[in-house]
């Protein structure tokens, strides 16, 4: 337990820029998919999936985004596109956490993203688990409708993050984190 509690108070996010092959392989990426999915559920919904971007599907997604924001901005210059395009061609695998939260007789949909994003956290936490480095973003392009067609994803779905992934080739220095007494409140207790 102790070792899992120092990785939990040490896991921090490396961004994607300073991710480098190697990443997960596919026996790791079965393993973090596994570990990914075992996180509160309520009724047992399943309201998320995932779709893997590595290999030749990282460079087709790429020029998708870059395809979009040329269309959306007609003027930009080739740099950035490219820019665009790389947002999705540093890290060496990203997995996209779907959301599929849809109305419920008895849950709610706010319980079923609250699962989507539990699974983007324990995919984090399972990859620096392994030795990876891990960030979970979204940018323009995980709400754009043409991008998230491309990508596979419903009318209904959502995109809950990317999660990318690879081998820190550098950790940036850690970000100040909140003092508790400023986030904590404990109820019925009077204040000081």
């Amino acid at each position: 337990m102790t070792d899992t509690l120092s990785l939990l108070k040490l896991r921090r996010s490396v961004p994607p820029q300073f991710l480098a092959a190697p990443g997960p392989d596919a026996g790791q990426l079965d393993q973090l998919l596994t570990i990914a999915s075992r996180v509160p559920d309520h009724g047992k919904l399943v309201p998320w999936r995932f779709i893997v971007f590595s290999g030749n599907g990282r460079t087709q997604a790429a020029e998708v985004v870059a395809q979009a924001f040329s269309a959306r901005h007609p003027d930009a210059r080739p740099e950035q596109v490219d820019f665009e395009r790389n947002r999705l061609l540093q890290a060496p695998v990203i997995i996209a956490v779907v959301s599929r939260a849809a109305p419920h007789v008895k849950i709610p949909e706010w319980e079923q993203e609250l699962s989507a994003g539990a699974v983007c956290m324990n995919l984090l936490v399972a990859a620096q688990a392994m030795g990876f480095g891990g960030c979970w973003l979204t940018n323009w392009f995980s709400f754009d409708r043409g991008v998230l067609d491309a990508f596979g994803l419903s009318e209904t779905e959502r995109m809950a993050g990317l999660i990318h992934l690879g081998t820190p080739t550098s950790v940036p220095p850690d970000r100040d984190r909140p003092a508790l007494a400023d986030i904590v409140s404990y109820f019925g207790a009077k204040q000081s």
